[in-house]
C-alpha cells in the first residue's frame, strides 16, 4: 500500500488515541504504519534531507495539527492524547479529516493563515499542496527551483563557445576538489593537435596521477564511436583515467562501451553536468538563505 498522505493519516491518529490514555510518540507511528501495511521499503523510506522517514514526518505533522485544532492534547515529552474536542471529531466528523475541514476550529485557521509581519498590502492567499506536509511542500519547491536553474545554465553552456566550454570543463573539476587551484591543477589544451583531449587535470594537488577530459558541446545524442576514439586517445597517452563530458546525453552503446575497461572513463551527460555545476556554485551563486529550525526538546528536559 503506498505511503498515506499526511491528511489521511489524520483520522487514524486520533482513532488510534480513542481510548484517552496518553501514547507515545513512537507506538503511534508503528501504529499507523501497521494500519496501512506499509512494507518495511515503505517504513524505511526518507524525505530528500534524509533526516527522518516519510512516515514519521507525517504523522508528526498530523500531531502538529490536530494538536493546533484543539483536538489532540500533547500531556508530556513525546506524547498525545486525545481530547473531547477530538472524541467529538471521531464521532461526528468526516471519514477523512482534511486541513480544510479543520479551519472550522478558529485557533487552527489563526494557526495556518500566514499573516506577513509589517506589510501594508494585503497577502494573497494561496492554498497550499495539502496533500503534502509543509516540510515536503519545501523540499518540492527547491526541487523545482533547483532545477529551473539547472535548465537555465545547461542553456548558457550549450550556448558558449567550444573553447569556453573546455574550460568550464577543467574549472568544474576543479570546483570538485581536483588538483588545487586553477593555475596549478588544470588546463585546457591547445584547439589542434589534441589528440582526442581537450583538457588535462591533476587529481591531487601533488600531482601523482592526472585525469584526461573530453568536452562535446552537442546537441546530439553520444554514440560509441566517440567514445572508443576517447579510450583510443587516453590509450595513446597511457591514462589510466578520463572523463568524457558533454551538454547532451549519451546512448546505451556509448555507456556500454565505458564499462569493463582497465582504463576508468567516467560518462557526464547534460543534465549530471547542470547538477554538478549548481552543486558547486560554479556559473551559479547563492542567492537567499532560509533557515528550518526545530525545536530542541533537550533544553527542555529537567531530568
Amino acid at each position: 500500500m503506498p505511503i498515506p498522505d499526511f491528511q489521511s493519516v489524520m483520522r487514524p491518529v486520533l482513532a488510534a488515541v480513542a481510548d484517552g490514555a496518553p501514547l507515545a510518540l513512537s507506538e503511534l507511528r508503528e501504529c499507523i504504519a501497521s494500519e496501512f501495511q506499509l512494507s518495511e521499503e515503505e517504513r524505511n523510506e526518507r524525505l530528500p534531507s534524509g533526516k527522518q522517514t516519510v512516515i514519521n514526518n507525517r504523522v508528526g505533522w498530523a500531531r502538529t495539527y490536530l494538536n493546533k485544532a484543539g483536538l489532540l492534547s500533547i500531556p508530556a515529552k513525546g506524547r498525545v492524547q486525545i481530547t473531547e474536542r477530538g472524541r467529538e471529531a471521531l464521532d461526528n466528523g468526516p471519514a477523512r479529516i482534511t486541513v480544510g475541514w479543520l479551519k472550522r476550529y478558529p485557533e487552527f485557521a489563526d494557526f495556518h493563515t500566514a499573516r506577513p509581519a509589517d506589510s501594508a498590502v494585503p497577502a494573497v492567499q494561496v492554498e497550499p499542496v495539502e496533500e503534502a506536509t509543509p516540510d515536503e511542500q519545501l523540499a518540492d519547491a527547491h526541487q523545482a527551483l533547483m532545477q529551473s536553474l539547472a535548465d537555465e545554465l545547461l542553456a548558457q553552456v550549450r550556448a558558449a563557445s567550444p573553447a569556453f566550454f573546455e574550460q568550464l570543463v577543467v574549472d568544474l573539476m576543479i570546483a570538485m576538489g581536483y588538483g588545487g587551484s586553477r593555475k596549478e591543477a588544470g588546463r585546457a589544451t591547445q584547439a589542434t593537435g589534441d589528440d582526442g583531449i581537450d583538457g588535462i587535470i591533476k587529481e591531487d594537488k601533488l600531482g601523482l596521477d592526472v585525469i584526461y577530459l573530453q568536452a562535446k558541446r552537442w546537441a546530439n545524442t553520444v554514440h560509441r564511436p566517440e567514445i572508443d576514439k576517447f579510450i583510443g586517445a587516453l590509450t595513446r597517452q597511457r591514462a589510466r583515467k578520463g572523463v568524457f563530458i558533454t551538454t547532451s546525453e549519451f546512448s546505451a552503446g556509448a555507456r556500454e562501451a565505458a564499462l569493463g575497461l582497465d582504463i576508468k572513463v567516467v560518462l557526464i551527460d547534460g543534465s549530471e553536468l547542470a547538477r554538478l555545476m549548481v552543486e558547486n556554485n560554479l556559473g551559479c551563486s547563492v542567492k537567499q538563505v532560509y533557515e528550518v529550525k526545530h525545536l530542541d526538546s533537550d533544553y527542555f528536559s529537567e531530568d
